[in-house]
């Protein structure tokens, strides 16, 4: 045990280290007793331990060092102790249970010391250096002086006698050695009291003194000669009977080992018989799937290969359709360009026409207010118009302006709002004046206006959809809104709606008309919650991108509720039962079933994917027009 910062380790220190080594011995029934080496060299402190203390065997561990650590750094405590360690101790080196090294005893070794009941001291000579000490009870070492101290004899051999030889051995060599180094040995006195085996122990060997003169003329009195014979005779006898029990204890021991080692041998035979068929078993099974993986992977093969066939034919199927695609975008520019340079014809008014038509921007004029500007009524050439201001920090007024100026003077709709004029170099746009304002005030009910009854929610519905589809059908190429949303739907008298703000509406080639190829816009415009996701996503338009706001628009129309997240509401509505609760309160004789077929429709126009939404004029428009002629046939009935 290496000091720790050159001080003795504490009784808790050493309680600590030994605690889990008494578990150990405790659980395999062992017992040993605790020394404490307390040195800076650890090799050479157990080194002189063996050599005091006769240890014929002794077990460490291995190093934790490489091979590399130990070549160019100080060897380890093994490797020292099978060097330096005396002849007769058997150095054993273990790792992980196994031996990994063995240094096999060559002789016996005579003890150096002689053992007392007391504690024997040898003084060594100046300048020999200092011997160190074992001390069981309290577990330190005392460098300090030119004196070594062995423990009693029996307490030593408590915690070495796993490893020892037989002790007999061991005293009758170190007798003899005592008698043959008596004559060449200078003048050693010491007072010994042996308490080794009881065979051993003479009768009164604490007052026994033995002597041995310098003088090479000097010999042992007869009387101490036939002691010494005798003493002799009786430790040859004794050996010979330990021997003797010692072969027969290692006889047993080897026929147990091998009587223990065969029934190893036949448990393990029979285990193994007894596993051989779930072996059996689970190898047929193991290739069993591995037969089922091998056809699982052909199968998967061939689907890559038919799915890379299929990807190569649709890859040249969209090439060619590019290239139509880009063909027809060629012919419609061309058409368009052709258009621009065409001299639009409309009625142009004066910014002195337009500020005395709105009392100079009169705010008590105004009637409403988006993103192109305001808007004032007003009236020119004894007509009531609305007049839509362009405000002078909008970035795209001017291209909005031509935009809706070109759509509007070339179409005639009667559910599309009429442009009267417009003043080209203010960006003035002069509209027919609609007197029920737009669908969003109405369904709000802004300014205490009264609810729209389900019929003409109906009729208004078919007239946005059969506008709209007027706009899809536009030639030489459809025309997408982009900005369809109840404030873009305006009202005149008896609620006939009609479609405004077209300055978003582009023109795409006509083959992106259907849901497969769409015409990529570098940004996407519109309202958030109106606006195609996919559109929004991809930049991807199509006239489906205009049926989705539809879809939005026409939940709005049943249910007078905002947008943000109410195709979520309606179909949770729909699955738990209660889409009555989601209609207009404020509409008291819905017709329900109606209603919910005008939902579900509204529903699938708001699909995430293009392609998953109906068509316009095939679909959408006829179920409206039904729902149209419901409605007016309930009112004639309450008319009649």
């Amino acid at each position: 045990m290496a000091p720790k910062g050159g001080r003795p380790p504490t009784e808790t220190e050493m309680q600590q280290l030994f605690l889990p080594f008494r578990g150990f011995c405790a659980r395999k029934g062992i017992e040993a007793k605790e020394v404490v080496l307390h040195d800076l060299d650890i090799a050479s402190a157990l080194v002189d331990y063996i050599s005091n203390n006769s240890i014929g065997n002794i077990v460490v561990g291995a190093s934790n060092r490489n091979r590399w650590h130990r070549k160019f750094r100080n060897p380890d405590v093994p490797t020292c102790l099978a060097k330096s360690a005396p002849e007769s101790c058997a150095v054993y080196v273990i790792s992980k249970g196994k031996i990994q090294s063995v240094r096999s005893a060559i002789r016996f070794q005579t003890p150096t010391s002689s053992v007392s009941s007391g504690v024997t001291q040898f003084q060594t000579p100046k300048g020999m250096g200092s011997w160190r000490s074992v001390e069981p009870d309290n577990g330190f070492f005392d460098r300090s002086t030119d004196s070594v101290q062995t423990t009693p004899r029996d307490k030593i051999m408590s915690s070495s006698k796993l490893f020892s030889p037989p002790q007999s051995r061991v005293n009758l060599h170190h007798r003899l050695r005592i008698s043959e180094n008596s004559s060449h040995q200078g003048s050693v006195s010491g007072s010994s009291n042996y308490s080794g085996p009881s065979s051993l122990r003479s009768s009164n060997s604490s007052s026994e003194n033995l002597e041995f003169s310098g003088s090479s003329g000097s010999s042992l009195s007869s009387q101490t000669q036939n002691e010494m014979d005798a003493e002799m005779n009786r430790l040859k006898l004794e050996l010979k009977q330990s021997m003797d029990a010692y072969n027969s204890a290692s006889k047993e021991a080897m026929t147990a080992t091998q009587r223990h080692r065969a029934r190893d041998i036949h448990q393990r035979k029979t285990e193994e018989a007894r596993r051989f068929p779930e072996a059996r078993i689970g190898e047929e099974t193991a290739l069993a799937i591995v037969e089922l993986e091998k056809q699982k992977s052909r199968k998967a093969m061939q689907a890559a290969q038919m799915a890379q066939r299929l990807a190569e034919l649709e890859a040249h199927k969209r090439k060619n359709t590019e290239l139509k695609a880009k063909r027809e975008a060629e012919a419609s520019g061309r058409a368009m360009d052709k258009l621009s340079h065409n001299d639009i014809r409309y009625r142009k008014y004066t910014i002195e026409d337009i500020e005395v038509a709105t009392d100079y921007f009169s705010n008590s004029l105004k009637i409403g207010e988006g993103g192109y500007g305001p808007v004032y009524k007003g009236s020119l050439d004894h007509t009531p118009v609305a007049i839509k201001v362009l405000r002078p920090d909008v970035s795209q007024g001017l291209k909005q302006f031509k935009q809706e100026v070109e759509v509007l003077s070339c179409m005639r709709h009667p559910n599309m709002v009429l442009l009267v004029g417009a003043c080209p170099e203010y960006g003035c746009l002069v509209y027919e004046y609609m007197e029920n304002g737009s669908l969003d005030d109405r369904l709000f009910r802004r300014n205490n206006t009264l609810p729209l009854p389900w019929a003409t929610r109906f009729k208004i519905a078919s007239e946005i959809a059969s506008a709209l589809l007027f706009l899809h059908q536009t030639k030489p190429a459809p025309l997408v809104h982009r900005d369809l949303k109840p404030a873009n739907i305006l009202l005149g008298r008896n609620y006939v709606s009609k479609i405004s703000d077209v300055g978003l509406a582009r023109l795409v080639p006509a083959s992106v008309a259907d849901s497969v190829t769409q015409y990529h816009m570098t940004a996407a415009a519109g309202t958030f919650c109106y606006i195609d996701p996919e559109y929004q996503q991809t930049g991807m338009l199509g006239v489906k991108s205009d049926v989705y706001s539809l879809g939005v628009l026409l939940l709005q129309i049943i249910t007078a509720k905002p947008p943000m997240g109410l195709t979520h509401q309606v179909a949770r509505s729909i699955e738990r039962g209660t889409f009555a609760e989601m209609l207009d309160p404020t509409v008291e004789d819905w017709p329900v079933e109606e209603a919910l077929s005008f939902a579900k429709m509204a529903l699938n126009c708001c699909e995430l994917r293009k392609k998953d939404r109906p068509d316009l004029g095939s679909v959408v428009l006829p179920e409206l027009n039904r729902l149209r002629d419901l409605g007016l046939d309930h009112e004639g009935s309450l008319q009649d």
